[in-house]
């Protein structure tokens, strides 16, 4: 059997790393520059980016889906944030880079007390947000140096054979799983742009592009976006920069809502906004710092502010909801069908990581209606669990062993919705440790599905609800414990998430992910995650306000084997046994009879009747 979504080769050559920061140097300094800022982005600040944008992978190696490189003339550094520090360890050229945490010693926290005087930092304006660039910017000023803009990327002179372009066709989106016109949506949109008091608004993120023009493309690995640009202005009709070879079949949908314009044509028409004196709407969080140096060149007025489109998108109406619930369904029978076979399976010690991804898709596949897996599927088990993003290749390939924890992090495209789950299983039978780490995590999971909180919270005052378990013990996780999901869109979307960084209200109709984990380096990793969804909450007697509360979309079962029953308190294990009959009443009739035998067994109450 064949992955078709998922490739296993491994693309870091770290013997080609080397030559290629020299060129880079070389590049500088035929240009005076003495260093360069390589952030992992693209034109449009996408989190996966096409081969022809991979620039971080093809400098380092590392390639994960966060990280930045800054090169000078004796030293390179690489960034990273906690999901990847083992693995850029294990994919760089040992000595070439040296390895910072993101949230220990932030890039302009490392540019204020590293960067000397008179030192003149290049980057591309294109690759970097607005308020990205000014945080650099700040920190360059602050060591005496200055942060420069280039007008063509240094290590794009120095790549040879570069991959092209995608050229991804783009589709329309059935209204039926859209639920709203694009004609409707960008009437909401205008009413925004009139409250900021704009002229105009740059859609520059493709995410929110496809959702507002209801279409969606295949230009990034995974996840259906088109690579395009829009202006919608205030009065009359947006402007959609698509390359035009991508439109076939699609052209006249399209037309019927906008104007279609060839990609080159954007930065031109948006200085001739600015030179007519036009107010131009962009956001500095998301848009690139090349936007915002085009509009103020050109002598237009910059409305810096949020992306509105990003909460519309993200507050999903009723046809997304019904979609993603329809979704969940064929994907807990999926993800059902392929535990049973691992449980079934893996005692035996010669199951491999990759058979059990290749596993896991061919049962999503016989769904009938998968599009795409949402990412690449991670399948770690014992030691690689412990990577949080780890990527199976050939090469580090493990036969998973009696005595392991498995960890299984994946999701789907389909077109209705976007999945994404996590279950750890053992393999055999669990070390005490194994159990007290999975129950604690448990407890943390547990926390948030049951978490009622008034309307307008933010996800950084959920997040140590999933941690306090943990915290007890002295123990926690290095990454955020949810993000935003979209509608057969990105798998991560903005702009709220449940971290100690989530600002943004949470509101109904918006799925995040709750996935509170544990990693024991080099021994094993836990995560459990489901999809939940912002539901109204109970209606409280004497409530000043209205209260809010979480509706789990994911059905599978969670490893009953792992669960240590006396750590926890009997309202979470009704929680947990509650869920598991939900899960059993769902899917038992939609299984065959050996997984349905199974699944009555995984989902048994853990408490007496």
């Amino acid at each position: 059997m064949t992955a078709r979504f998922q490739s296993f080769d491994d693309s870091a050559d770290p013997a080609a790393n080397r030559p290629r920061v020299l060129a880079v140097r070389t590049e500088l300094a035929r240009r005076g520059l003495t260093g360069l800022v390589v952030p992992r982005a693209d034109r449009y600040q996408n989190e996966y980016v096409p081969p022809s944008d991979e620039r971080l992978a093809w400098l380092t190696g590392f390639t994960g889906s966060a990280g930045l490189a800054l090169v000078l003339m004796d030293r390179a550094i690489l960034f990273v944030d906690g999901r990847y520090t083992l693995q850029a360890a294990e994919q760089i050229e040992a000595g070439l880079f040296e390895i910072v945490h993101l949230a220990d010693n932030p890039p302009d926290k490392w540019i204020e007390t590293n960067l000397g005087p008179g030192q003149a930092l290049g980057y591309d304006p294109w690759l970097h947000t607005a308020d990205g660039a000014e945080r650099l910017a700040k920190a360059c000023a602050t060591a005496g140096s200055t942060f420069t803009a280039v007008d063509d990327n240094p290590l794009d002179a120095v790549w040879i054979n570069r991959p092209a372009p995608p050229l991804g066709p783009v589709r329309p989106h059935d209204l039926a799983c859209a639920g709203e016109t694009a004609d409707a949506k960008l009437a909401r949109v205008r009413a925004e742009i009139v409250k900021a008091r704009a002229d105009a608004l740059v859609v520059s993120d493709p995410q929110a592009l496809c959702w507002l023009f209801n279409i969606r493309g295949s230009d990034v690995p995974h996840t259906p976006i088109v690579l395009a640009f829009a202006i919608v202005p205030a009065e009359g009709r947006p402007t959609l920069y698509v390359d035009p070879r991508k439109l076939d079949g699609v052209r006249g949908v399209l037309t019927a809502s906008a104007e279609l314009r060839d990609p080159e044509a954007f930065a031109a028409d948006l200085a001739a906004l600015g030179a007519r004196h036009r107010t131009v709407r962009l956001d500095p969080a998301a848009g690139a710092d090349a936007l915002q140096r085009i509009v103020g060149a050109s002598g237009g007025t910059i409305a810096r502010g949020r992306d509105p489109v990003a909460a519309m998108k993200a507050t999903k109406n009723a046809a997304e909801i019904a979609g993603a619930r329809a979704a969940h369904l064929r994907d807990g029978v999926a993800l059902t069908r392929f535990l049973a076979w691992f449980d079934r399976t893996a005692p035996a010690g010669t199951l491999t990581e990759i058979d059990a991804v290749t596993a896991l898709e061919d049962f999503r596949r016989d769904t009938g209606r998968l599009e795409d897996i949402s990412f690449p599927t991670i399948a770690g088990s014992g030691p690689n669990g412990a990577i949080v993003h780890y990527r199976v290749t050939r090469r580090t390939n493990r036969t998973i062993r009696p005595g392991d924890l498995f960890l299984i992090d994946s999701g789907a495209q389909y077109r209705d919705g976007t999945t994404d789950v996590t279950r750890t299983v053992a393999v055999g039978a669990p070390t005490a440790e194994m159990r007290d780490r999975f129950t604690r995590v448990l407890i943390g999971h547990i926390a948030i599905a049951r978490a009622v909180f008034p309307e307008g919270t933010t996800g950084a005052q959920l997040d140590s609800f999933a941690r306090a378990a943990l915290w007890r013990a002295g123990l926690d996780f290095d990454h955020g414990t949810g993000h935003g999901v979209g509608s057969y869109l990105s798998v991560h979307e903005g702009p709220a998430r449940i971290s100690k960084l989530g600002t943004v209200p949470l509101a109904r109709g918006m799925i995040l992910s709750n996935e509170p984990g544990y990693y024991k380096q080099d021994g094993f990793g836990i995560r459990i995650e489901n999809l939940v969804l912002v539901s109204a909450g109970p209606e409280v007697a004497g409530a000043e306000k209205r209260l809010d509360a979480f509706e789990t979309l994911t059905l599978a079962p969670i490893a009953r084997r792992l669960v240590q029953p006396d750590l926890m308190r009997a309202d979470d294990l009704a929680w947990l046994d509650a869920y598991h009959r939900g899960v059993s009443e769902t899917l038992g009739p939609l299984v065959d009879d050996a997984t349905r035998a199974w699944l009555d067994a995984a989902t048994a109450p853990l408490t007496p009747a």
